[in-house]
C-alpha cells in the first residue's frame, strides 16, 4: 500500500470535492426563501428531513436509485463513503457485520432512525445493520446529517443523525423484478410492486427478495429474506393513514475475531510470504458419519426484527397539522460462540496447522468426559447468547403555523422496552451434555437439548423463549422505560430562517437476573434481588441554529447544542450485577458548528467547521483477549468510565457538472480528535467473571491525555478521507462512473493495556497505514415502447486495483515494541524488538491483530420495470 499521491490530494481539494451522492441535488439556482415556505424550514412530520439552504446543519441525501445502482454486494453503510467524515467497513466481514463511524463517533453514538423511528438499542445504543439489510430494497431517501442535526426528539445524536425514509404505500403503480450476482456465490432476487392510490384513497405497496451466498472472507456463508408491506388510506385532504410492517429475517456466518498479521501471513494457503485477506479463524472442520470433511462455524448470528407501523397525518385547519406514528418491535435471535473447557484448553488451543479449529479432537475430548461427575464447564461446547425483545412506542409532533414568519411545534417520544438475554447450547460438540453452575437456583444444571441457529423466525409477533432450565452462563433482563417531550420555534422571513429546539426525557432501567436468589446472593459486598427495582435518569438537550442566504448562491449557516445524556444500562449496572453504579452521571456533549454553502447551475460546494466536546463517556471493549498469570488468554471485555472526548475538523464536499454528460463529484474531510484526562477500566470473561491482567488488579488506570481517538472494538477510526468521483453519460440512457477513495490518519481500537502505564501516553495510539481505493460502475436502461416498462442492466467493480489494506485493528504493538518469544517459539531473551527482528509488514508489528479489507469483488443486476 502506497501513501496518497499529493498531487492527487490537491486536485480533489481545488475542486471542492463533494460527496459522490450529492450528484442527486438539483443544480439550478436556488431562489430566497419565501415566508409562504415557513413549514419547509425544519420539517415535516416526525421525519425530521433538512431543507437545502434553509436547515442549518451539514446533509448529505441519496436517493433509491443511487443505493440500487452502486451499493451491489456491498453493506447499506458502505453507500456512505464518499460523505465527508464517515468511514463504514465491513467489520469482520460477515454479511451485516459492518461498522460505521461519523466525526469520529460509532454508531452508539449515532442517531439512526427509520421513518423518523428511532432505532438504536434503549439498552446500549448499538445498531446491527444484518437486522436492517432490507433497508436497501424499501429505502426511497436517505439522509445523513452530521453533527447535532435537525431532529426535535430527544436522542443524543452525538455523531449524526441516518435517516431512513422507506417506499409509503402511495407510490406511483408499477413494479420491478430484479436479479443481482456477484462473488462468493451471491445471489440475489426480488420482487415488488405498488398498486397506486385509487380514487377512494386506497393504496397498497409490497416487496419480497432474498439473498444468499457467501462474502468474501471464507465460511461466511449466509441466508436473508426481506418482507416489506405498506397500506395506505387516505379518506380525504385532512386525514392521511400509513400501515408499514417489514423485516428481514437472516443467519449468517461469522469472523469475530482479528487475527494478528502474522497468522494471515502464516496461513495463506500459497506461502507467499503475502497475508491472506480472506482467513477466518472462527470456524474449522470435523469428519461427518460418511468420512468427509466439514466445515462447522463457531460464531454465527441470526435475528429476525419485524417492524410495524402506523402513521396518522391529521391536518387540522390551514395552520395546524398533527402527525402521529404508533410502532412495535420484537426482535428474536442471537450469536454464537463457546463455552467451557475440555482437556484444560478452550476452543483456540484447537486449532490445526492452518489456522481452523480441528473438531475431530473437540469431539473425541468431549466424548471422554462423564458430564455427570465432572466439574461444571468440564465440556466445550457451542453456546447462543440470545438477545432478544420487545418494543413498543408513540410518537407524536403537532406543528402550528402561527403568522408567515413564525412557526411552532411540540411533541412526545414515549416507548416501552424488554430486553431478554441469556444463553443456550447451540451444538455440543460431541458431548454428552454441558454442566453449568451460574443457575443459583437450578445448582448444578446439566442441559443436553440445543436450538438451531439457522431456523429463521418470520414471526412479526415474537418467537418462543428456551426455558429456565435450558439457559446456562447468564439470564438477565433489561426494561427501559423512556418518556419526553420536545418543542421548537421556527422563523423565517426573506433570507433568514432560524430554530430553537429543546427536550426533556426520562429514561428509567431495571436489570433482572433469573439467576440470582432473592435476598441471599451477594454481589460487591451487597445482598442483591432478581429485580433492582427501576433507576431513573432525567435528561435533556437544547440547540439553536440560523442559516442565512447572502444570494442565490451563497449562504452561511451556525448551529449550537448541548446534551445532558443519560448513560446506557450496561452503565447503570456495571459489571453485569445487580448495583446500580455509586458514581452514575450523565453524560455531557457541547457542540457548535458554522457553514458556508454555494449553488448554481454548473457548481455546487459546502464548507463546514465543527466542534464537539464529550465528557463523562463511559464505554465498553468488547471482543478482547488477555493474558493471565499462568500465560493462558482468555476472552472478554472491558469497562471504561470517565473518558472525555474532543472531536473538531473542517469538511469541503461539492459537485461540478461542466456538461449535460460530465459530472464531478468529490469531498475532503479532516479532523484532530483526541482525548482529554485519563480513565479507569476493568475487565470480565465472556461470561462475565472479572478477571486479573498480567497477576494484576482488574482495575486499571488508562493514561489517555491528549491520545488520539481510536475505536472501541475491531474497528478503527480514520481522521482525514477523500474521495473523488466521475460520471460520464456518452448517450441517453448510459452512465459509467468511476471513485477514488483515500483513507488516512487511521488509529486502532485502544488496547486497555497498552494504555495502563505513562509510558504508553506518550506514544499514544497505533496508527495504520493510510490507502487508496477504487471502484468502477456502469449501468444501462433499454427502455421498450411503452414508457413505463424497461430494462436497466448494472455491474460494478470495487477495490478494482484490488489493493491490499488494513480496515481495521484492535491492538497497540509497536515497531520498538520486544516480544516474548521469537519465530521459531524460544524466548527473546535479548529482548529484540519486531523492528529490530523484522517481524513487520508495511510499517507494523506483525504481532498487531487486526482486520482486512476486501479484495477485488463484484456485483452485477438486472432488473425489468413494468
Amino acid at each position: 500500500m502506497k501513501l496518497i499521491n499529493k498531487s492527487i490530494l490537491t486536485v480533489a481539494i481545488t475542486l471542492s470535492t463533494a460527496s459522490v451522492y450529492y450528484a442527486q441535488q438539483t443544480q439550478d439556482t436556488v431562489q430566497s426563501t419565501r415566508s409562504k415556505d415557513i413549514e419547509e424550514v425544519i420539517l415535516q412530520g416526525v421525519t425530521d428531513i433538512a431543507k437545502d439552504r434553509k436547515t442549518p446543519v451539514a446533509v448529505s441525501t441519496i436517493k433509491a436509485a443511487q443505493i440500487l445502482e452502486r451499493l451491489g454486494n456491498q453493506e447499506l453503510p458502505e453507500i456512505l463513503n464518499t460523505t465527508p467524515s464517515v468511514y463504514a467497513t465491513k467489520g469482520g466481514g460477515g454479511f451485516g457485520d459492518s461498522q460505521i463511524v461519523i466525526r469520529g463517533f460509532e454508531s452508539r453514538n449515532i442517531a439512526v432512525m427509520v421513518n423518523g423511528m428511532p432505532v438504536n438499542d434503549m439498552e446500549g445504543g448499538t445498531v446491527y445493520f444484518s437486522n436492517w439489510t432490507g433497508l436497501q430494497d424499501v429505502t426511497s431517501t436517505l439522509q445523513v446529517q452530521r453533527g447535532l442535526g435537525s431532529s426535535k426528539l430527544a436522542i443524543a445524536s452525538v455523531g449524526g443523525t441516518i435517516n431512513f425514509l422507506t417506499k409509503s404505500a402511495d407510490m406511483k403503480k408499477g413494479g420491478v423484478i430484479r436479479l443481482g450476482v456477484g462473488n462468493n456465490d451471491y445471489l440475489k432476487t426480488s420482487f415488488a410492486y405498488n398498486t397506486g392510490k385509487s380514487e377512494n384513497g386506497w393504496s397498497s405497496s409490497f416487496l419480497m427478495s432474498r439473498q444468499a451466498g457467501g462474502t468474501y472472507i471464507e465460511n461466511t456463508d449466509y441466508e436473508a429474506y426481506t418482507y416489506f408491506f405498506a397500506l395506505g388510506y387516505q379518506p380525504n385532504k385532512r386525514h392521511n393513514l400509513q400501515f408499514t410492517l417489514t423485516s428481514s429475517p437472516q443467519w449468517h456466518d461469522q469472523r469475530t475475531y482479528s487475527s494478528t498479521i502474522q497468522n494471515y501471513i502464516n496461513y495463506n494457503p500459497d506461502h507467499d510470504g503475502s497475508p491472506y485477506r480472506q482467513y477466518n479463524s472462527d470456524y474449522g472442520y470435523y469428519t461427518n458419519a460418511e468420512g468427509k470433511k466439514v466445515a462447522l462455524a463457531n460464531r454465527s448470528n441470526y435475528y429476525s426484527k419485524p417492524v410495524m407501523m402506523v402513521n396518522w397525518d391529521f391536518t387540522i385547519n390551514d395552520k395546524s397539522k398533527l402527525s402521529t406514528v404508533f410502532y412495535m418491535s420484537n426482535g428474536r435471535g442471537g450469536g454464537t460462540g463457546d463455552i467451557g473447557k475440555v482437556g484444560g484448553k478452550s476452543m483456540t488451543g484447537y486449532y490445526d496447522n492452518m489456522g481452523h479449529f480441528n473438531y475431530d479432537a473437540v469431539f473425541a475430548a468431549n466424548q471422554a468426559v462423564n458430564v455427570n461427575t465432572a466439574a461444571a464447564g468440564s465440556t466445550l461446547i457451542r453456546r447462543a447468547s440470545i438477545n432478544s425483545h420487545n418494543w413498543y412506542g408513540v410518537l407524536a409532533n403537532f406543528q402550528h403555523k402561527i403568522n408567515d414568519n413564525w412557526n411552532f411545534s411540540v411533541g412526545t417520544d414515549d416507548r416501552y422496552y424488554y430486553g431478554y438475554h441469556y444463553q443456550v447450547a447451540s451444538d455440543l460438540y460431541g458431548a454428552s451434555g454441558y454442566k453449568d453452575n451460574a443457575n443459583k437456583n437450578i445448582a448444578p444444571n446439566i442441559v443436553s437439548n440445543t436450538y438451531d441457529y439457522q431456523k429463521l423466525s418470520w414471526n412479526p409477533f415474537g418467537g418462543k423463549t428456551a426455558p429456565i432450565q435450558d439457559q446456562i452462563g447468564y439470564s438477565n433482563d433489561g426494561e427501559v422505560i423512556w418518556y419526553s417531550g420536545f418543542a421548537q420555534v421556527e422563523y423565517s422571513k426573506n433570507n433568514l430562517s432560524a430554530f430553537l429546539q429543546g427536550s426533556v426525557s426520562n429514561q428509567g432501567y431495571q436489570r433482572i437476573d433469573n439467576f440470582v436468589q432473592d435476598g441471599i446472593t451477594k454481589q460487591q459486598g451487597q445482598v442483591v434481588n432478581t429485580k433492582t427495582g427501576f433507576k431513573n435518569l432525567f435528561g435533556y438537550n437544547v440547540k439553536g441554529g440560523a442559516n442565512y442566504n447572502i444570494d442565490e448562491h451563497n449562504n452561511v449557516f451556525a448551529n449550537i447544542g448541548y446534551y445532558s445524556k443519560q448513560p446506557f444500562l450496561n452503565t447503570v449496572y456495571p459489571s453485569n450485577q445487580q448495583v446500580v453504579n455509586p458514581s452514575l452521571t450523565n453524560e455531557k456533549i457541547f457542540s457548535a458548528e458554522v457553514g458556508y454553502g454555494f449553488r448554481s447551475g454548473k457548481f455546487t460546494a459546502n464548507l463546514n467547521l465543527y466542534r464537539t466536546e464529550w465528557r463523562n463517556r463511559w464505554l465498553r471493549r468488547t471482543n478482547q483477549t488477555f493474558t493471565l498469570p499462568d500465560q493462558s488468554t482468555v476472552t472478554g471485555y472491558a469497562e471504561i468510565n470517565g473518558i472525555t472526548e474532543i472531536h473538531q475538523g473542517v469538511e469541503f464536499d461539492g459537485t461540478y457538472k461542466p456538461t449535460n454528460f460530465l459530472e464531478f463529484q468529490g469531498m475532503f474531510s479532516w479532523g484532530d480528535y483526541y482525548y482529554k484526562g485519563n480513565a479507569t477500566g476493568a475487565t470480565f470473561d465472556d461470561n462475565n467473571n472479572p478477571i486479573t491482567v498480567a497477576g494484576n488488579s482488574s482495575s486499571t488506570t488508562l493514561y489517555l491525555d491528549k491520545v488520539k481517538v481510536g475505536g472501541t472494538s475491531n474497528n478503527s477510526i480514520p481522521q482525514m478521507t477523500a474521495s473523488l468521483g466521475a460520471t460520464v453519460k456518452p448517450v441517453k440512457d448510459l452512465s459509467i462512473y468511476g471513485t477514488w477513495r483515500y483513507v488516512g490518519k487511521v488509529y486502532s481500537s485502544i488496547d486497555i493495556a497498552t494504555f495502563s502505564n505513562q509510558s504508553a501516553q506518550d506514544r499514544g495510539v497505533l496508527q495504520l497505514p493510510d490507502f487508496n481505493l477504487f471502484d468502477l460502475g456502469i449501468s444501462y436502461k433499454l427502455r421498450l415502447k411503452d414508457a413505463n416498462q424497461y430494462f436497466t442492466i448494472g455491474a460494478n467493480v470495487y477495490n478494482l486495483f484490488d489493493t491490499t489494506y488494513i480496515s481495521d485493528a484492535s491492538t497497540n504493538v509497536f515497531a520498538s515494541d520486544a516480544p516474548s518469544k521469537l519465530a521459531d517459539g524460544t524466548a527473546n531473551t535479548a529482548k529484540k524488538s519486531y523492528q529490530d527482528l523484522g517481524y513487520m509488514y508495511n510499517g507494523l508489528a506483525t504481532d498487531n491483530r487486526v482486520l482486512f479489507g476486501f479484495g477485488r469483488t463484484w456485483a452485477a443486476t438486472l432488473s425489468f420495470n413494468f
